[in-house]
């Protein structure tokens, strides 16, 4: 374990996308002395989301919880902090994919997707989705990251997800990427 790992704290940011703003927030993470462990940065609309898992002994995540709620009001952020007590513990996988699926956006179509994969006890690790216009419709495309467990037989998986596909009318690809 290095000195980094003692102690835990998520971090998210929102607000207005706008450049120097990832430069912002990494430098006050290093100025607490903590570590950044995971991130995300996505930008919906345009609005930033920033999101990190930052590991610090008990005095530098004092810091950062500290100076953030600061730091975000000078950044025009709102800003979300919780404390991490444990480490997240990887169940056993055979396998990892990601499934990229397609068509007319529909409303519950997300939903009933990740209720299939909540029903098959599959956890995701990733998520993005949206929509575009092509022609007369709007489309809807989604990608999703995945672990299957050891548990789980991947070719009932996709056999079952074949029939959700067609009640969806969606076009998909499972592509194994470990």
């Amino acid at each position: 374990m290095t000195a980094f790992s003692n102690h835990q704290i998520v971090l998210t940011a929102i607000g207005e996308d706008r450049p120097g703003i990832v430069s912002e927030l990494t430098q006050l993470v290093s100025d607490c002395h903590c570590n950044i462990v995971d991130s995300r940065i996505a930008i919906l609309g345009s609005e930033f989301t920033f999101t990190m898992l930052l590991s610090g002994d008990m005095s530098a995540i004092s810091r950062i919880e500290h100076t953030l709620p600061t730091k975000g009001m000078v950044l025009g952020l709102l800003t979300m902090m919780k404390r991490s007590t444990t480490r997240h513990t990887e169940s056993e996988f055979c396998a990892g994919y990601t499934l990229e699926y397609t068509g007319i956006d529909t409303p519950g179509t997300l939903s009933k997707v990740t209720r299939y994969f909540a029903d098959n006890n599959i956890s995701i690790c990733s998520l993005k989705s949206d929509t575009y216009d092509e022609e007369v419709d709007t489309k809807m495309r989604c990608e999703i990251e995945f672990n299957i467990p050891v548990d789980v037989d991947i070719d009932q998986f996709k056999i079952s997800f074949e029939n959700l596909s067609h009640t969806l009318n969606v076009d998909y690809i499972f592509k194994r990427i470990r």
